[in-house]
């Protein structure tokens, strides 16, 4: 039968630190010398295994963004932002290519509602055996409306959300990287943090390789709707023009 769980392994899960809420925690990527099974490292980026891998027959890394435990992806500067996604990218990629898993995942977590234990930027790469995420992948999901498309990238606010309510997509080709890709990302993550009509302080980025296509899906974090909980039913809210329209007078009006 095939595998449609992940199963998660709480004897392991007990064990792993948190620091977002408890502020007294020691934080583990911050003590870089103490720091074992490295796999690449450029300058403050590092890549290495999960010292905590809760999910069973998955192969888990973890990718520290930066050396400064208070940076975040909004507030990066353009070096260290395009660094940072094409290091991503290049070992996501790699891992894909090794042909060892049935699909990988490629994520971040942000705040206190993302699903996240330590406040130290970080994503994560992750080889999963017996899943294919792309099987409940769809294109339609990265559809909505244009807020900037330049070089053959797009940014979009999704009219058929995955979840519900305010989901941000990215997308481009896989063939070459292009520096709109993680600009707009940032410029999404901001707007979240920053200008969200709500007070936001969580968000994710999901990653996903679709058809020769890299989408990016940014989605701020809220307590989670109890139609989408109990019955898998997203809504849309009836704003959306007005966000895309927003975000455009926001970043994009001077251009």
């Amino acid at each position: 039968m095939e595998n449609s769980h992940l199963h998660f392994n709480t004897s392991i899960g007990v064990k792993k630190p948190e620091n977002i809420r408890n502020k007294e925690q020691a934080c583990p990527f911050c003590e870089r010398d103490q720091l074992t099974d490295l796999i690449a490292v450029d300058g403050p980026i590092i890549l290495l295994k999960n010292k905590y891998p809760v999910l069973e027959n998955a192969y888990q890394t973890v990718l520290i963004e930066t050396d400064d435990c208070h940076g975040d992806l909004s507030t990066y500067s353009k070096e260290h932002l395009h660094r940072l996604i094409r290091f991503g990218l290049k070992h996501w990629f790699e891992m894909e290519e090794t042909g060892q898993y049935r699909s990988v995942i490629f994520f971040k977590n942000h705040g206190p509602l993302s699903g996240g234990t330590i406040a130290h930027p970080h994503m994560q790469i992750v080889g999963l055996h017996d899943i294919d995420y792309r099987e409940k992948a769809s294109h339609d999901m990265f559809e909505g409306l244009v807020i900037a498309e330049r070089n053959g990238v797009r940014f979009t606010l999704s009219t058929k959300p995955r979840v519900g309510f305010y989901e941000f997509n990215v997308e481009m080709e896989d063939t070459v990287y292009r520096q709109e890709f993680a600009e707009y990302i940032q410029k999404a993550v901001d707007y979240i943090l920053n200008h969200f009509p709500f007070k936001a302080t969580s968000y994710n980025v999901f990653f996903n390789h679709l058809d020769h296509k890299i989408y990016a899906k940014i989605v701020s974090r809220f307590v989670t709707t109890p139609l989408y909980i109990g019955y898998g039913i997203p809504q849309v809210p009836n704003n959306l023009e007005w966000m895309a329209e927003e975000v455009r007078r926001i970043y994009f009006s001077i251009m």
